[in-house]
């Protein structure tokens, strides 16, 4: 068998083959994931780069749509080809030649046949989403495309305690922004398992931390998000570590349903999506 396909199993189409990648991007260039005509985007460049590879036209379907300057160390799409066009592809290949075109913004990090039950975005149990903020005086030039500068103190341990306020089941209305074309009264419920606040030790060189200040890290593992809701947390958190608000606000923020009483959302530069789950099992992050 070749090593573009994968077996038709019963009930699938032996004409199409489903392609899996894991892709890893710096977003601070692009205008979001999606393809938007007249913009330069994630999915946009990386189908242009497919198409070039496979010579048909792609279209993709990714675990989560990242907003502009948004990051990626493991992004999740797929892509269906013809079966005439898959048999002759070799997936080192197509990495290869993709890389040399999209690289170092864009980098396939893994890619190869699935079945065609897999869906990058319906498969999904789980992301894993990281905000990272420069607290100092001065910024860091290093850091800037990647974190949030915040020049006032921040008390890490309140906000660590408001984050343990939104761990499990519950309306984030008052942290998304709604989507076009849905009711204001229409509950956005979400199930955030792991939410924490750290400061990022580079003891053991795994880390690049600022030249003046700290380097925070907020991050947060749930089944799904809603638009801007990572940022919009954070940016209250931020607000509370600053002794604006307080950790018991975050509890009656949620109740309350209602944007305008929390903080303005973070901006983009500081988030990277880290992992995507699927079948239940431990997150697919970086090796």
């Amino acid at each position: 068998m070749t090593a573009g396909v994968v077996p038709p199993a019963e009930g699938t189409n032996p004409e199409v083959v489903r392609w899996r990648l894991r892709l890893a991007y710096d977003g601070s260039r692009f205008r979001g994931f999606a393809a938007q005509s007249g913009q330069t985007t994630v999915a946009g460049a990386l189908c242009e780069a497919l198409s070039l590879v496979t010579r048909v036209d792609i279209a993709l379907t990714c675990a989560g749509r990242t907003d502009a300057g948004v990051h990626a160390l493991d992004q999740v799409v797929h892509f269906d080809l013809p079966t005439s066009v898959a048999s002759g592809l070799d997936p080192a290949a197509v990495m290869r030649s993709c890389n040399r075109q999209l690289g170092p913004s864009i980098v396939i990090r893994e890619a190869g046949p699935v079945p065609l039950s897999f869906s990058a975005r319906r498969s999904a149990t789980g992301r894993r989403y990281r905000y990272l903020v420069v607290n100092g005086p001065t910024a860091d030039p290093l850091l800037a495309r990647v974190a949030w500068h915040v020049t006032e103190p921040l008390d890490v341990r309140t906000m660590s305690a408001a984050a343990d306020a939104i761990l499990g089941e519950h309306d984030f209305r008052a942290f998304c922004r709604r989507a076009p074309g849905t009711t204001a009264d229409a509950p956005i419920v979400r199930r955030v398992l792991d939410a924490r606040w750290s400061l990022v030790d580079g003891s053991k060189g795994k880390a690049l931390l600022p030249v003046d200040g700290h380097l925070l890290a907020f991050e947060i593992d749930a089944n799904a998000f809603c638009h801007q809701m990572v940022r919009s947390l954070v940016g209250t958190f931020v607000d509370v570590g600053r002794g604006k608000k307080r950790p018991s606000d975050i509890t009656w923020i949620l109740r309350s349903a209602d944007r305008q009483q929390a903080s303005q959302p973070a901006p983009p530069g500081g988030l990277t999506l880290m992992a995507v789950r699927y079948d239940g099992g431990p997150a697919c992050s970086p090796g």
